[in-house]
């Protein structure tokens, strides 16, 4: 058994009918929405014609919501359709980022996630969805997908039907007949600053805002006239989060490296000082994450509900044994003349754990086509030698206000050196990424918005010039003074920062519905 969905656009009104009984069958609080109609317009004026399209969870077999929640609270029934339990649910936010239909949404009244549920409690006792009782036109069908006697059935088999974004690979079980083709996708819509009755809010879109020459994809393009806003789940936290992490897993992985190397003459600074910072960076990654929740007091939930399919769960679990082994080391450069190799190497391991996973959490967000970067784990490992470089010569060049050297010359030149080989590294993965032949017009959209759209200022001035290029340009300084390397290295660390948020806002630019 399966139950699926079939929206025949030919019968639909735009009449909101199955919005309105949706949201007075569940309680719905004003904002949000657990299905809407959408409208857009085709053709110039006096020649136009107006389209409705019916959006909403497509309880996908292969639903990403499912996979990326780290508590199970999102879970597929036996009868196919997806369901949630608000009581598991942290308020994370992944499943958002994880849908490519925009359909999960943080009810304000429980800050929990939330999405259509097929009107479960309503088919378990034989009854048909509120939308579906009310739709005055007969355009939304429910069934058994497997049943092949099903009226559902019978009509999927007989006529030409479309899914949203099938490339995406989630095997949608909400089907459109008599659809137009550029009204289930969003990126076929010519850019427009307000809706039909409202204007956008700044944030909202930053393509159809912010760019000075509006794409226009085909001459007469369909426009968006009305929708529901557009969310963007992550913001400024989450880049702290990202830029702490590296700096906590850099400062390890390079102390190992460091003292295989043998900069022994070094051993305050590699014993003690080096995993004081790393643990300090790591419960400020930790502190982000948990303030980021909706649901902050649900934290615990990742250790006694959790998803081992998630790398939210799997990166909770790889950051906590790197915070061990941190201590571990710290404990042994306090009580013992030298740290074993048989700490500092699986710390170093465990470092480039908590540097990398982040690239297979984004990876799970399937919503997001510029997250899935192939190039993202070792971007995420080069810019923690950057930032685990920057901050450790911070350190180094202290002896300029104190009277103490917490460095070597030797080590100091070694970490410069390091520093300008990954920021090079970096500034070819950002451009790769940027400037290469993109998949998807969404991830070119996102590219462009960096490039030459509206977050592009910020890109070339805070993070290729001011993180990238004059940090270069100090290292190589003819100067024995420290300062322009303690310059470079400041400068690193704020570029690096801009950059995170940068990428998180790029990333959730454009409308997936």
């Amino acid at each position: 058994m399966r139950y699926g969905f079939l929206i025949d656009q030919n019968r639909c009104i735009g009449c909101h009918a199955c919005t309105v009984a949706c949201k007075e069958e569940h309680d719905i609080a004003v904002g949000v929405n657990r299905t809407w109609v959408k409208y857009i317009e085709k053709g110039r004026y006096p020649d136009t014609r107006r389209y409705f399209a019916v959006l909403r969870c497509n309880h996908c077999d292969d639903a990403p919501c499912i996979e990326i929640c780290p508590t199970v609270a999102l879970f597929r029934r036996p009868d196919g359709i997806v369901d949630f339990d608000h009581q598991r649910c942290i308020g994370c936010k992944s499943c958002m980022q994880a849908c490519p239909y925009d359909a999960l949404y943080i009810d304000p009244d429980r800050n929990t996630a939330a999405k259509c549920n097929f009107d479960a409690s309503r088919v378990e006792m034989g009854y048909k969805p509120a939308c579906e009782v009310v739709c005055p036109t007969q355009a939304i069908l429910s069934g058994d997908l497997d049943d092949p006697d099903s009226t559902i059935s019978k009509r999927i088999a007989m006529e030409k039907i479309s899914v949203r974004k099938p490339e995406k690979g989630t095997k949608p079980k909400l089907f459109y007949t008599g659809v137009d083709g550029d009204l289930l996708n969003p990126t076929m819509m010519e850019p427009q600053t307000t809706h039909f009755w409202a204007d956008k809010d700044p944030g909202e879109d930053f393509y159809a805002l912010k760019m000075k020459n509006p794409d226009r994809p085909v001459p007469g393009a369909a426009r968006e006239v009305y929708d529901v806003p557009h969310m963007t789940p992550w913001g400024k936290k989450i880049a702290s989060y990202l830029w702490a992490k590296s700096i906590s897993a850099g400062i390890l992985l390079l102390s190992a490296l460091l003292l295989n190397i043998g900069f022994e003459a070094d051993a305050p600074l590699l014993h003690v000082i080096s995993p004081v910072i790393a643990l300090f960076f790591l419960g400020v990654t930790l502190a982000m994450l948990v303030l980021d929740l909706k649901k902050p007091g649900r934290f615990f939930f990742l250790l006694t509900k959790p998803n081992l399919k998630s790398w939210l769960t799997l990166g909770g679990y790889i950051l906590m044994i790197y915070g061990v082994l941190a201590g571990i080391w710290l404990a042994q450069g306090l009580t013992q003349p030298a740290v074993s190799p048989l700490v500092f190497w699986p710390a170093a391991l465990f470092a480039i754990a908590s540097a990398g996973y982040s690239a297979f959490l984004f990876a799970q967000a399937r919503g997001r086509d510029f997250w899935q970067s192939p190039l993202l784990f070792w971007h995420l490992l080069i810019q923690s030698i950057s930032a685990g470089a920057a901050l450790l010569m911070v350190i180094g060049s202290l002896e300029l206000v104190t009277p103490f050297q917490f460095m070597s010359a030797q080590m100091f030149a070694w970490l410069g050196n390091a520093l300008v080989v990954s920021l090079f590294a970096g500034l070819a993965m950002i451009f790769s990424d940027l400037f290469l032949t993109h998949g998807s017009e969404e991830l070119r959209r996102s590219a462009e918005l960096l490039i030459k759209g509206a977050l592009c200022k910020q890109f070339w001035i805070f993070v290729i010039l001011l993180g990238v290029i004059i940090p270069i340009v100090l290292m190589f300084w003819p100067s024995r003074s420290l300062i322009p390397n303690v310059t470079a290295s400041l400068l690193v660390l704020v570029g690096l920062w801009v950059y995170e948020n940068l990428w998180i806002k790029a990333g959730q630019s454009l409308p997936l519905s």
